[in-house]
């Protein structure tokens, strides 16, 4: 497999040689520098590497040069190379340029000269640059195979378990490969179960659960400890940032995960207003850097688990996991989220996963490439959501109960859904009934006041209606509202002068929930901030009172 390539181009020789320098000397070993003196060359080099299929991964351009600038250049690679990274090498005087680019060519940084040192100026830039291409960018790859059908519900959720992880992986439809097809036969029974995944190793599984690909594929499924201090359910943003900041202050810290870390937020495609990101960042890639950074500080993280039960044994809480192991641990913090709110409509349970998905599905978005899709729902993840199909479908219609996106929706995404060619928004419109043999072809919706019928053409149908919390572990042991979300602090009811049931001198802690040292973060607890930046703040707020909780231990 050939290395990616770092491509500099720059019309001053002493500052190219600089920069191939320092890029070879950090950077040669897993990575092939090319450097060019002229856009032009430098274009017709990246024509070249597209044709070869080698990747680039990173871009490093002057900006001021003879007959194209470095703007216009990145330009006209990113169509070439769509995934690299791009970084703008500017003089001060430049710096208003390089800050408009970054809508203009999705510029990912820009470096003032000269970059001395570069062990602080340019390294640990450049670092986060490649790891991010690294978690993002599928190159080519000889390990694991998927081999199922487009519409195959088992399918459609292995890609997701696999892309929710981040774990690389060819998808082969069975119905196009012949190939693959008496490769099967000599393998498994005829017609197989699918989706059937092949491994390096030359192992396979059949239509695998979640756990048993997680254990084949290396992902920790069982606790190292019998105890720890800090038990995190749900390793959505808030899971994430208890973990960290439990982990780097001293911590035993336990994170589990049923599915992929991130969460709702992981599935995003785009969160543009998260503070410190201008150009917006992923979930996938947000949910990777904060895994990375809580795993750095030594938190464990156990995944294809979900915790079953949980209960009080003073001084411990005790966790029951879904393969009927526990664990111990003096505190637990629950960040289990949300889960989506089902569409009960005819029609559409015999079509989940063959047309009909609920949250963003990415890992589906090249299957429905120029085919027309609808999105339900007019919440923030249905404008992302809309927004990521967009650039892949011939059309995109948002089908909206109410009569505005302005109810649910920042302004931000309701602009840019706007200004979009091929998104048609319908308000006060909704889904009565899905349609199609073996897969989605016709959705009817109704105008929720007129009552007049439309049937639209749809290829998909992406459902973000609103989300429950995943707490029915808790019946009986915390308090929750009449919506089933975690009570907590100043929320919980009052018994006289102290939440009912609770039996010790001080208050709950603000996140604290009617049991001492369980406390509730993120989406799951009532009254919550409902976005990252909180689920974030809320995770890294509650360790400071799980420290002084422990104090009382």
């Amino acid at each position: 497999m050939p290395r990616p390539v770092i491509l500099s181009v720059d019309d001053d020789p002493q500052v190219l040689n600089a920069v191939e320098r320092d890029l070879r000397s950090h950077y040669g070993s897993d990575y092939r520098i090319i450097k060019s003196a002229a856009p032009e060359d430098a274009l017709d080099v990246a024509r070249q590497l597209q044709q070869r299929g080698t990747d680039v991964a990173l871009l490093l351009v002057d900006h001021r040069m003879p007959g194209m600038t470095g703007v216009e250049l990145l330009r006209e690679v990113r169509k070439l190379h769509p995934d690299a990274r791009k970084v703008l090498l500017t003089a001060y005087a430049d710096t208003q340029a390089a800050i408009s680019s970054i809508n203009d060519v999705s510029l990912d940084y820009y470096l003032l000269k000269p970059w001395n040192p570069p062990e602080e100026r340019l390294y640990p830039i450049l670092d986060d640059l490649l790891s991010d291409w690294q978690g993002k960018v599928r190159v080519a790859y000889d390990g694991i195979r998927v081999i199922g059908s487009i519409w195959s519900a088992k399918s459609y959720a292995i890609k997701e378990f696999l892309s929710g992880n981040q774990i690389p992986y060819k998808w082969i439809e069975l119905e196009r490969d012949q190939a693959m097809q008496e490769l099967l036969r000599s393998l498994v029974a005829d017609p197989p179960p699918l989706p059937v995944v092949l491994f390096p190793d030359g192992s396979h599984l059949v239509s695998p659960s979640n756990r048993e690909l997680a254990d084949k594929i290396g992902i920790q499924t069982h606790a190292k400890l019998a105890s720890y201090d800090l038990v995190i359910i749900g390793c959505g943003p808030a899971g994430l940032a208890a973990a960290v900041y439990g982990a780097s202050e001293g911590l035993k810290t336990l994170m589990i995960e049923q599915a992929a870390t991130g969460g709702q937020a992981g599935t995003s495609s785009r969160i543009e207003n998260y503070l410190g990101f201008p150009s917006g960042i992923s979930g996938a890639d947000l949910a990777r850097r904060a895994t990375a950074q809580a795993l750095r500080f030594g938190a464990e993280l156990i995944g294809a688990q979900e915790a079953v039960s949980l209960r009080r044994d003073d001084p411990y809480r005790i966790v029951q996991l879904s393969d009927g192991t526990e664990v111990s641990t003096k505190a637990v913090v629950l960040a289990t989220g949300v889960s989506v709110r089902t569409l009960d409509v005819p029609g559409v349970h015999g079509l989940l996963g063959a047309g009909v998905y609920y949250g963003a599905a990415m890992s589906e978005a090249s299957t429905y490439r120029d085919q027309d899709v609808c999105i339900l729902g007019g919440a923030n993840s249905a404008g992302q959501g809309a927004l990521f199909f967009s650039r892949y479908a011939r059309k995109v219609t948002m089908l909206v109960r109410a009569a505005s996106l302005s109810k649910g929706m920042s302004q931000y995404l309701i602009d840019r859904i706007l200004q979009a060619p091929n998104i048609e928004v319908l308000t006060r419109v909704e889904v009565t009934a899905l349609a199609g043999s073996g897969k989605l072809e016709r959705i009817t919706a109704c105008n929720v006041d007129s009552l007049e019928e439309v049937v639209l053409d749809a290829a998909a149908l992406f459902i973000f209606i609103g989300a429950m919390p995943r707490t029915d572990m808790l019946a009986g042991l915390v308090e929750r509202d009449d919506k089933g979300f975690i009570l907590t602090g100043l929320d919980l009811p009052l018994d006289k002068s102290r939440p009912r049931g609770w039996t010790l001198e001080r208050d709950p802690f603000l996140y604290e929930t009617s049991v001492p040292g369980i406390f509730a973060v993120g989406d799951v607890r009532a009254r919550s901030g409902k976005r990252v930046a909180a689920a974030v703040g809320e995770g890294s707020a509650t360790v400071g009172m799980v420290h002084r909780y422990l104090e009382t231990v």
